[in-house]
């Protein structure tokens, strides 16, 4: 009977691992899908209607400058 018990739990643990793995893959794979052409933006960036304004976004890109640490 123990012998039995141990099969049988072993096997619907395994099952259990092999769906809940497949359907975690599913989910993940939609969730990227589903957020893929999600935009942030902030509510500074919006008029009165709710449309994007074009014309007084200012982009800021920041490079990397010379090491200073090797000049002293």
């Amino acid at each position: 009977m123990l012998a039995v018990t141990l099969t049988l739990s072993t096997v619907i643990s395994l099952l259990f691992l092999v769906v809940g793995g497949v359907v975690g893959y599913l989910l993940k794979e939609y969730a990227y899908q589903r957020t893929a052409t999600y935009i942030p933006t902030h509510p500074e960036m919006f008029d009165e209607n709710g449309q994007i304004i074009p014309d007084e976004i200012l982009s800021v890109r920041f490079e990397n400058g010379p090491d200073d640490e090797e000049e002293i």
